[in-house]
């Protein structure tokens, strides 16, 4: 069986919680907005980007460089959420 390329894991994970924020987002359009759940859905989606991005950008660098792209790993909510801009 073959293994699938985590860089395509990584896409497709991203993938899907932007279609999910997306539809969030088209539910809150309908003029009833998002309650407390749906928005803390939407924060939770929005770590989960920002993390899968984060560990995308990791393998990037470690292949731009040589190095073994396998090496990276997902770091916490905590630090992702706290990279300055």
């Amino acid at each position: 069986m073959a293994q699938s390329d985590p860089d395509i894991d990584i896409f497709q994970a991203i993938n899907d919680l932007s279609v999910e924020e997306e539809g969030l987002w088209a539910s809150a359009g309908d003029g009833h907005g998002l309650d407390p759940d749906e928005r803390q859905r939407l924060e939770i989606i929005k770590v989960q980007l920002d993390r899968a991005y984060d560990l995308l950008h990791q393998r990037q660098a470690l292949r731009s460089v040589g190095e073994d792209p396998s090496a990276a790993q997902p770091r916490p909510a905590d630090v992702v959420e706290h990279y300055q801009q």
